[in-house]
């Protein structure tokens, strides 16, 4: 679910002086890290859904996120085409299984693992498991119940089969597990949600495991664009929100979310977790009635938010704690259902053509690609 024209970032066509290359270099972001050695690995990656009839090959897709010099992937199950493309390449993925019912048992927690995982391992860098995603936020109660012991049966596989030190166990959740979010300070959890998530959270400490949020300001314009500033959900200049609570002053809607959610697991006794958004995005396109949803602001966020990222910006609450981010998503997908705009979070269209200007107008596809484990991606850059 994706950045803008307003603020656009461009690539250089042709060769420059060199005292402005030199300059140049300094500023130069490629798509996944700052081209410095001063700086710290940029926590950006890409989710890469597959609800669509018109994908490339994931051996395209291999070669494309690697001209990008794009190392992180998450998907939303363990597609053994995609992984074994990405075999050799320092890709590291998060992959997903939703099958909670069947993830309780233990030992088909363990046949799946030892089926699905282990084998493309350590050819294919598999850091992480989601079990199930925004299972809290939904309706079925049985999934609820079942989450935290499908975590617990993946997590137990996980360390039976040697894993432990390679592989970690989460769940992704939506925003919308907060009953409060404003001011981020008085972030706090639905109350009737509570029964889940204190013992969820008690697994993240003991396995040391991220907490992943999926969060779309987005959706916040969309529902009130006469009172949510769109410069606020673009990352773009704007007076910004003082929380009263701690004097800290928000520019973002996005920080102000993490923050919150720093705040909600305080109050359920955690500060020893960390939050990553497993999901953030903006459409490009969407139906009439998905106020926002254009190319302009799609760009503008997504361009802005990698911008910060680059700078290994923390939020208000933790500034040094650069933010953790999977961009959603890599590729529009036709075939997923409800309003337009579910259609159209993608960085790129089905053929490689970017859906707007981020600097991704060197990336193409070639054949299936061939390299050792030693190559270097080409490395493409665009202008912060």
């Amino acid at each position: 679910m994706a950045p803008a024209e307003r603020g656009t970032v461009a690539v250089p066509s042709s060769p420059r002086p060199l005292r402005v290359l030199l300059l140049l270099s300094l500023l130069a972001v490629s798509a996944v890290e700052v081209v410095s050695a001063a700086t710290a690995p940029l926590k950006f990656g890409i989710n890469y859904g597959q609800i669509a009839n018109n994908l490339p090959h994931p051996t395209q897709v291999s070669g494309l996120l690697r001209s990008l010099n794009v190392n992180r992937v998450k998907l939303y199950d363990a597609d053994p085409a995609v992984l074994a493309a990405f075999a050799g390449t320092g890709v590291e993925f998060i992959v997903g299984n939703e099958d909670l019912q069947n993830l309780t048992d233990a030992r088909k927690a363990r046949a799946w693992v030892a089926q699905q995982v282990q084998p493309f391992l350590p050819g294919t860098r598999i850091t992480c498991i989601t079990v199930g995603n925004e299972v809290l936020s939904g309706k079925d109660t049985a999934a609820m119940q079942n989450l935290l012991p499908a975590m617990q049966a993946v997590y137990q596989a996980v360390a039976d089969l040697g894993l432990a030190g390679q592989v970690n166990v989460s769940t992704a959740h939506s925003v919308n597990i907060l009953a409060s979010s404003y001011p981020p300070s008085s972030g706090v959890f639905r109350e009737e949600l509570a029964q889940y998530i204190q013992p969820i959270l008690n697994f993240h400490a003991e396995a040391r495991s991220p907490f992943l949020i999926n969060a779309y300001p987005f959706f916040a314009y969309k529902a009130s664009p006469g009172s949510v500033s769109l410069p606020y959900v673009l990352f773009e200049p704007n007076p910004g929100v003082v929380d009263p609570n701690t004097n800290l002053t928000y520019d973002n809607m996005l920080y102000a979310q993490i923050d919150a959610v720093y705040a909600a697991m305080k109050a359920m006794g955690h500060t020893d977790l960390t939050v990553r958004i497993s999901e953030t995005g903006w459409p490009s396109k969407g139906d009439d009635d998905e106020v926002g949803a254009t190319v302009a602001n799609a760009a503008a966020y997504n361009g802005n938010l990698m911008k910060r990222i680059a700078m290994g910006q923390g939020t208000p609450l933790k500034p040094d704690v650069p933010i953790d981010v999977f961009v959603f998503a890599l590729f529009n997908e036709d075939m997923k259902p409800g309003s337009a705009s579910e259609r159209n979070y993608g960085l790129f269209y089905p053929n490689g053509t970017p859906v707007y200007n981020l600097g991704f107008d060197g990336a193409s596809f070639s054949p299936s690609p061939t390299f050792s484990s030693s190559s270097k991606p080409t490395v493409r850059k665009f202008l912060v």
